[in-house]
């Protein structure tokens, strides 16, 4: 059974991953670190990872941005795998996440959707084939107009994942491309609008659509648990959804 430190375990993510590792008899989580201490599940919860005794085989992460130098440095010193699940790292955060995978495996995507990380995957083989063929391609993301950054980090790893298969387009946009080397992003900010991500091939003759939706936060939390027992074991490295399917 794999034995899983939630970090970020009372915030929304956090109680998703919980209410799901409850349902698998594959794992368990053995503790929780969350500057809210309430208790809310069978497990103990400390404010900070140093307070944690309890051994695992991973961590899970869903905290923020300003969490992660700590929660690194605890996870090289005990040898414990992490699936960093926490967006908006800065350069010199991401030059830590590479320094600690020297000595530990680490798990890192910008969306842990299994559905979303297969779009990619598909995409990819789809640019190999259709782009010597003719076709354009561009990608359209929406989401809820509480979402501030834009393009979503999940639509540039969509557009870079395309990029590397296709030898005419070298950037994308977040705009009306100026030439045909561009790929545009089109941004949508609007309602409750949940993550949206549409790419299409473009030909004069036809189009493919290629589109994945979020139903709720559950897809997300489901990627993570399965990230985790995937991890747990692996040598040190930096690992991807990719390796994971």
């Amino acid at each position: 059974m794999t034995k899983i430190i939630m970090h970020g375990c009372n915030g929304k993510m956090g109680q998703v991953v919980s209410d799901i590792v409850a349902q698998d008899e594959a794992c368990t989580i053995v503790a929780g670190i969350d500057i809210c201490t309430e208790q809310k599940n069978d497990y103990p919860v400390y404010a900070s990872l140093t307070e944690c005794k309890e051994n695992a085989d991973v961590i899970i992460d869903f905290a923020s941005a300003k969490a992660v130098d700590a929660l690194l440095e605890y996870s090289v010193d005990k040898k414990i795998p992490v699936v960093l699940c926490t967006t908006g790292l800065s350069e010199e955060q991401l030059e830590k996440v590479y320094a600690a995978s020297k000595n530990i495996a680490v798990l890192k995507s910008a969306n842990m959707s299994l559905g979303i990380n297969m779009l990619l995957k598909l995409l990819k083989e789809a640019a190999k084939t259709l782009a010597p063929a003719g076709f354009d391609v561009e990608i359209v993301e929406k989401h809820h107009n509480l979402k501030v950054d834009a393009p979503s980090g999940t639509a540039i790893t969509l557009a870079e994942g395309i990029l590397e298969n296709i030898d005419r387009k070298g950037s994308w946009v977040n705009s009306r491309p100026s030439s045909a080397e561009e790929l545009e992003i089109e941004s949508f900010r609007e309602g409750m609008t949940p993550g949206i991500h549409t790419v299409t091939y473009t030909s004069a003759d036809d189009f493919i659509e290629l589109k994945h939706s979020i139903i709720n936060r559950r897809a997300l939390a489901m990627g993570a648990v399965v990230a985790g027992e995937f991890l747990s074991g692996k040598g040190a490295g930096v690992y991807s959804m990719d390796d994971l399917l």
